[in-house]
């Protein structure tokens, strides 16, 4: 395996919404038998409201206050020897802050979804605060993709199969 996960045994999926960084971080980190957390669902747990509730009442400037502490907390846990798969929020990556602290500590995962799949499961759940208005959504789908670029790995989604998914990423250099 890789140095810089033996070091720090983190894998971060990093993606834009809906490009399953969920789906396939369980079935990664099962594969790895590593712990896997979601920090959407994380977030939601600690603050006892769902994402867009957070949106409406706080807005997004507090959602990213409360995702990088989350962000922050698993970083330190995976530095203390608890490996784990973390499938972070479409914007969290974007976050300078956020990709500093998780600068060579671990290794990011650009899960890089075409955006048309990304419609189709959006539609599937719409749950998404930022996926309300379609025009703004496709043009922050086009924003965000320059810093998922800038993830240690990229990884092209072209089925809907987690598992196959997952093989493609474990056969990937930086991954081995």
């Amino acid at each position: 395996m890789n140095l810089k996960l033996k070091r720090t045994p983190g894998i971060y999926l990093v993606g834009f919404m809906c490009s399953g960084k969920s789906t396939v971080g369980r079935h990664l980190a099962q594969r790895l038998g590593w712990n896997f957390f979601d920090t959407d669902d994380e977030i939601e747990a600690a603050e006892r409201v769902t994402i867009p509730e957070i949106f409406d009442t706080r807005g997004e400037a507090e959602f990213r206050r409360i995702e990088t502490a989350i962000l922050r907390q698993h970083v330190l846990w995976i530095e203390r020897g608890r490996p784990a798969v973390l499938a972070l929020g479409g914007g969290a990556f974007v976050e300078p802050a956020n990709r500093d602290l998780l600068a060579d500590r671990g290794i990011s995962v650009w899960l890089d979804c075409p955006f048309e799949i990304v419609k189709r499961r959006v539609a599937e759940n719409a749950n998404r605060p930022l996926a309300r208005d379609p025009q703004k959504f496709a043009a922050l789908y086009d924003a965000r993709r320059e810093a998922y670029a800038l993830a240690d790995v990229h990884i092209a989604i072209e089925t809907d199969d987690p598992d196959a998914v997952v093989n493609c990423m474990l056969h990937h250099p930086e991954l081995k």
